[in-house]
């Protein structure tokens, strides 16, 4: 049966250009580029050109950009070290961040090492600057405001340039988790004054296991990981080469075909939307989804019907792949954090459609006809 993808906020398909890029170092480049012979330095040599990539892409410079395993690395260094290095004794966050901050929060809570505070969330996803601006006002001391840019489950995003400019101006750190947006977003890091922010390498069609966090110069953080002097004494372990290749490859081609992909996903998107909106009665969007958000991310909510929690399923036999939420939470039976925040009813089942540059129209008319005869057949 053909797949009909549409979870691409939880990975997505690797680009043949980048498995191009990837294969030769798989076969030729196998030298640890801490080594000092021949095979070390070629290595070595192919390690320091994706990161001089990367660093162009963001405009930034080579020497603050570190390779990790992923995005949910980057936020545990971002946070961990934030207080541990640079004395942050309060953090500003939401209760619909990705769990590799609510729960590194919730750990630092736990353990006593700072106190958190979270700003409240409309019923779009939307944090309000001037409550944030009042929490920045009532502390004296380091502070810490992690903020995603772009939210995986329900495509609401911040401001970023904005919150940057306001934590600066308070004297704040701040550390965004750009997972979502790496790619599918210019991010220019000489016009906003953010100091750290991080990508996966498998959300803009690259590998799997890898990533990297972008920390501003002068910051003065010691390593998350110990056991080496790998990325410049700042995180040890040898490094994932070929990994590394397929993510500066991958998000050198999401930059180049970026204008296009934007404006092909935006279409698609759109597509569904009116088409659901036709052929669904009731239907409801979840999020800003058409203020401020991902261009990638649908978040749909259904109409309360007798079998409603079996909606994933019947897509799945349907030969669709969608999620319920955040692909982190898949198989659990916790309800998603994100929906809860933003206080959805809870009678109702949501779909998070998440969209690619494979994806056409001709997919989304498959997917809305399934949904069509689903409801058909399971009225409320």
């Amino acid at each position: 049966m053909k797949k009909y993808y549409f979870d691409n906020a939880a990975t997505t398909p690797l680009s043949d250009e980048v498995l191009d890029a990837m294969v030769p170092v798989m076969k030729e480049v196998y030298g640890n580029p801490s080594s000092t012979h021949g095979l070390g330095r070629m290595a070595r040599t192919e390690l320091e050109k994706a990161r001089k990539s990367v660093a162009s892409l963001l405009h930034c410079s080579p020497a603050e950009i570190f390779f990790t395993s992923g995005g949910t690395e980057a936020d545990n260094m971002a946070i961990r070290c934030s207080v541990t290095d640079l004395g942050v004794k309060h953090i500003i966050s939401t209760c619909i961040e990705h769990h590799a901050v609510t729960h590194t929060l919730d750990r630092i809570e736990a353990d006593g090492l700072a106190k958190v505070s979270y700003l409240e969330v409309d019923e779009k996803g939307r944090i309000s600057l001037d409550a944030l601006a009042l929490l920045l006002q009532q502390e004296a001391g380091p502070t810490l405001v992690t903020l995603m840019h772009g939210n995986n489950e329900i495509g609401t995003m911040i401001d970023l340039e904005a919150v940057a400019k306001l934590c600066k101006s308070h004297g704040a750190y701040f550390h965004s988790d750009t997972v979502q947006t790496m790619g599918y977003f210019e991010i220019n890091l000489q016009e906003v004054p953010v100091d750290f922010i991080n990508g996966a390498a498998h959300k803009f069609n690259g590998p799997k296991g890898v990533g990297f966090i972008y920390i501003r110069a002068g910051l003065g953080i010691k390593p998350l990981l110990q056991g080496g002097a790998q990325e410049r004494n700042m995180r040890g372990g040898t490094e994932n080469i070929y990994g590394i290749v397929g993510l500066a490859k991958a998000l050198e081609i999401a930059y180049r075909d970026l204008e296009n992909k934007r404006s092909h996903i935006s279409q698609i998107r759109n597509y569904m939307i009116e088409k659901l909106v036709e052929n669904i009665p009731g239907v409801a969007f979840n999020g800003d989804y058409n203020g401020n958000c991902l261009y990638t991310v649908l978040n749909v909510s259904f109409p309360a019907h007798p079998k409603g929690e079996m909606l994933l399923f019947n897509l799945d036999i349907a030969g669709i792949c969608a999620s319920g939420g955040s692909a982190c939470s898949s198989g659990s039976n916790v309800g998603s954090h994100v929906l809860g925040g933003i206080r959805v009813d809870p009678s109702r089942s949501n779909v998070r459609f998440s969209f690619g540059k494979q994806n056409t129209f001709e997919e989304v008319d498959y997917v809305v006809e399934q949904l069509k005869q689903i409801f058909e057949l399971h009225p409320a």
